[in-house]
């Protein structure tokens, strides 16, 4: 009998990564995750599309451990000549494989975190990325929402960073984060949104609309400029959830984060994983 040829899906990335470039994405996770790895009795991380170097994954070991001790991750790479040169870091804990989109894995992972994976990718083919990868996230079962799927975009040393956040049901959130002394303004953003928004950033579009009271608040708060940037920053979001769904609060805000629900600013006419 011919053995079947696993055939990963996807295509190769450019392979750009650094040290602790997705620290705030990590952080993130571990602050609003960790309660649902904690719980699993197999807790695996994946590590969708590491890069050139493993370096995110093993960081991600280590800050997932901080808060879920059991935790295990896999790094998936689609090219096998990084997944060779990434074998010498494994260690108990964390290991790397062959593989793309299909997530090659016997079990459904807890959560799958995808950065700067499909920025390469055309905007119609977000959504059955989404699809992909949901369907493989593991299941909501009694008190548990289930895997999560985190998918965005950051720039290279790690200052700037938007994602989305989806469950098997599909999205649920996007999370703008910035070392809020880099940041001019909050559009500054923009060209770090994920895929699925960076062409919707045009008026008559939700995520145009929201970049733009963003701003508004902004410079509405320049006040609190003299206690800091963070008091700064704080003060605007206090004005967004006035007329925005922001999910998170004030401990998140002061990381310079700020959380706002999908279906606030998703784009208009969108369906499927991808839609409202």
């Amino acid at each position: 009998m011919t053995s079947r040829v696993h055939r990963p899906v996807g295509t190769v990335t450019r392979g750009t990564t650094n040290p602790n470039r997705l620290r705030r994405m990590d952080r993130w996770i571990a602050a609003t995750h960790g309660a649902e790895l904690r719980r699993a009795a197999d807790p695996v991380a994946v590590d969708l599309g590491y890069g050139a170097a493993p370096w995110t994954a093993v960081e991600l070991l280590s800050r997932l451990r901080t808060v879920a001790p059991r935790t295990r991750v896999v790094g998936v790479e689609i090219d096998p000549a990084r997944v060779a040169a990434a074998r010498p870091y494994e260690r108990e804990g964390l290991v790397f494989r062959h593989g793309g989109f299909e997530i090659p894995l016997p079990q459904r992972p807890h959560l799958v975190r995808a950065a700067n994976v499909l920025r390469q990718y055309d905007e119609d083919q977000v959504a059955e990325v989404w699809q992909r990868l949901c369907a493989r996230l593991a299941p909501a079962s009694g008190g548990s929402r289930g895997g999560l799927l985190v998918e965005g975009t950051c720039d290279e040393i790690g200052r700037r960073h938007v994602w989305v956040a989806l469950g098997p049901e599909g999205p649920r959130t996007v999370t703008f984060a910035t070392r809020l002394g880099s940041l001019d303004r909050p559009s500054d953003l923009a060209e770090r949104l994920p895929k699925a928004l960076i062409h919707r950033n045009v008026p008559g579009e939700p995520i145009h609309t929201f970049l733009h009271d963003f701003d508004r608040a902004w410079a509405a708060a320049a006040p609190y400029a003299s206690y800091g940037a963070r008091q700064r920053w704080i003060r605007t979001v206090r004005t967004l959830t006035t007329t925005w769904p922001v999910t998170d609060g004030p401990t998140r805000w002061r990381q310079g984060e700020v959380t706002v629900e999908w279906g606030a600013v998703a784009p208009r006419g969108s369906g499927g994983c991808g839609g409202r």
